[in-house]
């Protein structure tokens, strides 16, 4: 008797499951859904409460795609078959997706402190109605080409007037590696020496060797820095010293030509000093072509 009452109970419940799978195919979002799921009704309609869901957080995406009222905001509850069975996942969302390429760009393209205007440079939008712009412009444009097929190349210390667009031309070219996964740190030089100073004991490693280790380094604004023996003995021998021994491509911008960086790093200090200053710039030679832009200020 037991048996027969389980049986009848079975055969309710699946009538039951079988009439709420035929309502919700009148849904025009779940019935796209099942139909693209190449699966049996017998089969699609254990999971129906599932693929309602599936149907209504599709629904809601395509009413606005960052999916803020789904259960998992940003995410759409999404079905998919994997050796002929049905399995769910939650899928982001075209905007949440550029959210998160955009964190993960950002991880690959360390930008230290420098302005949003630099950190969205893109080769695209570099002015070319200046001719004093293109032998600088070309070049870049060569790095990348030769980069990308793995040849090894020097980098760029570029001088020039304030406000020519150093910066930008030389971010919107490692913006346009980091698309292609490397990992880049572009670092306004002057606000990092301060942060390194104020971390010893926080991120002082992680920090210094992402500068140090990068697959590309842009030093902004070189010579600019209040110097002292730690940042010049300490911090950029040494980080150049390790691009020079890894042949790492390392980029610096500067309204300092070489000579006057020499100066700089040595200015009123004694022997040594100045030949320390003299060893510093003897490995910017090694690892860079030298190139000035002089331009119309951009940013006025």
């Amino acid at each position: 008797m037991k048996d027969i009452k389980n049986v009848k109970n079975i055969k309710i419940n699946n009538n039951l499951l079988e009439e709420s799978y035929k309502e919700a195919l009148k849904d025009e979002y779940f019935k796209r859904i099942v139909s693209s799921l190449k699966l049996e009704d017998k089969e699609l309609m254990k999971y129906t409460s599932k693929l309602m869901q599936a149907a209504e957080e599709l629904k809601n995406s395509e009413k606005d795609d960052r999916c803020l009222i789904n259960e998992i905001p940003g995410f759409i509850f999404t079905p998919y078959l994997q050796d002929g069975a049905l399995n769910f996942t939650y899928k982001a969302s075209k905007t949440k997706k550029e959210e998160l390429d955009e964190v993960e760009y950002v991880k690959k393209g360390y930008k230290f402190e420098v302005s949003k205007q630099i950190r969205n440079a893109k080769m695209s939008e570099i002015y070319t109605d200046d001719k004093n712009r293109m032998d600088l412009i070309k070049w870049v444009t060569n790095f990348i080409k030769e980069y990308k097929k793995g040849n090894t190349h020097k980098g760029l210390y570029l001088s020039g007037n304030f406000g020519s667009g150093k910066s930008y031309i030389i971010s919107a070219c490692l913006n346009e590696l980091v698309k292609d996964g490397y990992n880049a740190a572009m670092i306004y030089y002057p606000e990092f020496l301060r942060t390194l100073k104020s971390s010893f004991d926080n991120d002082f490693e992680e920090q210094y060797d992402y500068a140090r280790k990068s697959d590309l380094l842009l030093l902004d604004d070189i010579g600019a820095e209040n110097v002292t023996a730690w940042s010049r003995d300490e911090i950029l021998g040494p980080i150049l010293q390790y691009r020079m021994d890894n042949n790492l491509p390392t980029f610096f911008t500067s309204n300092l030509s070489l000579d006057e960086l020499e100066i700089s790093l040595s200015e009123g200090k004694n022997s040594i000093d100045k030949l320390k200053a003299k060893r510093i710039i003897e490995r910017i030679k090694y690892l860079t072509d030298e190139l000035k832009l002089i331009s119309k200020n951009q940013r006025k």
